[in-house]
Formats: C-alpha cells, structure tokens, sequence
C-alpha cells in the first residue's frame, strides 16, 4: 500500500467527497506513481522535465484493450481526460509539500500566476483589481471545451424497452425525470419517496409526489449525493407507474423486505442488499451496446437538464432541480441545437433580400 496516496486520499474523504470522485482520484494517483515506478523515478522529485514526459505519454501512448479481443483501432486518451490526470497529479504533489514529502521550491515549477483580463460572471476583482492575478497549472492540455452528453428521447426510450426488468427500467425513468446524479440515486431510502398526492401524513409539507434528495454517509453501497443540501424533486405519474411495477417485482425476493434502500439486487447476491454503483455502471454499457449508442448514467442528468431548458423552464428552477449551487453550472447545458443556428442564419438572409 502506497502510504501518502492513501493519506491523499483520505483526505478527500475528509473532504466529504463522493465514491465515485474518489474512485477517479484514486486511478489518476495510481497512473502517475506506476509511471514513476516503471522507469526508476521519485514521485516526490521526478524532475520536471520528466513530468513533461509524463504529459506528453498521457495522451500518445495507447489505451488497454476493453475486451479480451485486441480492437483494430488503438484508443487515445482525450486531452481532457489527460488533464484530468493532470490536475490530480498537481494536487497530490501540493498536499505532499503540506506533509513535508515534496520540497517547495518543486511544487512551485508546478503553477505560475495567471492575469485575468476578462472575469467569469460573478467574480469580483477586488480592490484595486487585486484578485485578477491567480496561480493556475503549468501542465495542462489546452483544448476546445466539449460540449457535454446527453441522450435524445428515442436513445432513452429505446433504452428503458431494452432493459429486462422493471427495476431497470424504474431505474432508467427515475434519473431522466429528476435529474438526479446516479450517487443520489442509489442512495435514496424508501423514506424519500413520497409518491401520494399529499404527503402530510408522513410529516412531510410538500405538494403533489415528489422525490427528498438526501446526503447521508452510512448507506452500505457507499452512494452518496453531491451536494449537502437536501432538495425535492417533483416527479409526475409516469414515475409512480414504474414504481408500482418495481414494487411487485421487488416483492418477489424475500430477502429485499428488510432493506430500506429504494434500489437493490433482485437476481444476484446478496439479494435484497443495495444495488452498487458498478452494477449501475455494468446496465448502461450493457444498454448501450445493444442500443448500438453511448450511455453513461451522467448523460440522463445532461437529458434531464436539456430537455427542461428546451421546454422553456426558467434558469433558476432547473439549477434548483439539479442541486446547482452557483449559477454557472448551468451554462454547459445551455448547448444550441444546429437546426436553431440554421434557423437564425436563414431568418437574417430573409431579410437581407
């Protein structure tokens, strides 16, 4: 066991972060400290020259093989993938200066000080303009911000009637309908949801059905919502129809009686224990190869946001929906469709004759 990766990353889990970020960090680590290993290096003190090496090796040598057939075409890291690895690379060298592992004077190769001519929204510059200057990364992958994922209605139509069961496809409705991150998800009790037109009798004061996102640190599958501010999601009768149809097949397993979470294995052990975020993982790869397309559960939370911003809903409601804590989240999702673009450039023409 490699101590100070794990004294990192213990520290994100101080720092409340989720599995799945975790999970993430934990690999970006491990690539970088076996990239050291193999050729003989310090982690702590690789020389920067061979940091260098190390980016450029991110993105030309090629990917592992998914299957166990070699594909015909060798994979590439994307350079935003690479600089994911990156800015974890740079992060854990300047926790290790805090523990004494790394000097200062090599982790102050690793950023230099940025002036900001042009201020994001809401940034204040300060007096006399003295928070324009900020350090940012020396080694990084400069690129076209993508545009993010998402599913059109038939890809998740068709999705919901590849999938074999009815706790799949409760599974598969519920995200689309609520935008929920999928540690949300499968973090949810039976407790939080309230599906009856008045829930008062549950204590609860909230209208119509609705959906209680809650941060909580002790659900055995790990899942974990994001946010620590607990939200409601109003969900419609589509939800409560799938959930009727889980329910029945839910009851048919003995052993889920006894456990609260919402989502659990019904056809692999341990029956009735929560379902894990890689068996949530394995049913869109497992989706998407027979729709021929490609999911991953973050994409429902993009449809989600794309479809209500596509039907008119005010910007402030959908960042309420999503869990958004500052209104810039948003801006990925407000993505123009090309038929839109034509649209407005054929509307001008029209004019100009």
């Amino acid at each position: 066991m490699h101590v100070e990766a794990s004294t990192y990353l213990e520290s994100l889990r101080g720092r409340h972060c989720s599995p799945n970020t975790l999970r993430n960090y934990a690999s970006r680590v491990a690539l970088y400290l076996t990239w050291c290993d193999e050729r003989g290096l310090s982690w702590s003190a690789p020389g920067f020259e061979n940091l260098v090496k190390f980016r450029d090796w991110l993105v030309s040598e090629p990917l592992p093989a998914r299957g166990k057939k070699p594909s015909a075409r060798p994979r590439f890291r994307s350079d935003g993938s690479a600089d994911a690895v990156l800015g974890t690379m740079t992060e854990f060298l300047g926790f290790g200066v805090q523990h004494g592992w790394v000097t200062v004077d090599f982790a102050l190769m690793l950023s230099h000080p940025k002036y900001l001519r042009f201020l994001p929204q809401g940034f204040s510059a300060g007096e006399g303009g003295r928070f324009r200057e900020i350090q940012t990364r020396t080694l990084k992958f400069k690129g076209d911000t993508p545009g993010i994922e998402f599913l059109t209605a038939e890809q998740v139509e068709l999705m919901i009637r590849l999938a074999r069961n009815a706790r799949d496809r409760f599974l598969l409705v519920l995200m689309r309908a609520t935008g929920m991150r999928v540690g949300e998800t499968l973090g949810l009790r039976r407790e939080d949801l309230h599906l009856l037109p008045d829930s008062r009798g549950l204590g609860c004061f909230h209208q119509g059905p609705h959906v209680h996102v809650r941060r909580r640190d002790d659900n055995a599958n790990n899942a974990l919502a994001k946010s620590r501010l607990a939200r409601v999601i109003p969900v419609e009768s589509e939800v409560i129809d799938y959930y009727r149809e889980y329910q029945w097949e839910r009851e048919q397993v003995p052993e889920a009686a006894g456990c609260d979470m919402v989502f659990v294995n019904l056809f692999r052990a341990p029956l009735g224990g929560a379902m894990s975020y890689p068996n949530a993982k394995q049913l869109f790869d497992r989706l998407a190869k027979w729709a021929e397309i490609v999911a991953r559960p973050h994409m429902m939370r993009h449809t989600a946001a794309t479809e209500w911003l596509e039907a008119g809903v005010p910007d402030d409601v959908v960042s309420d929906l999503l869990g958004h804590q500052s209104p810039q989240s948003l801006k990925p999702y407000k993505h123009i469709k090309d038929q839109r673009k034509r649209e407005a450039v054929e509307r001008v023409a029209a004019a100009r004759r």
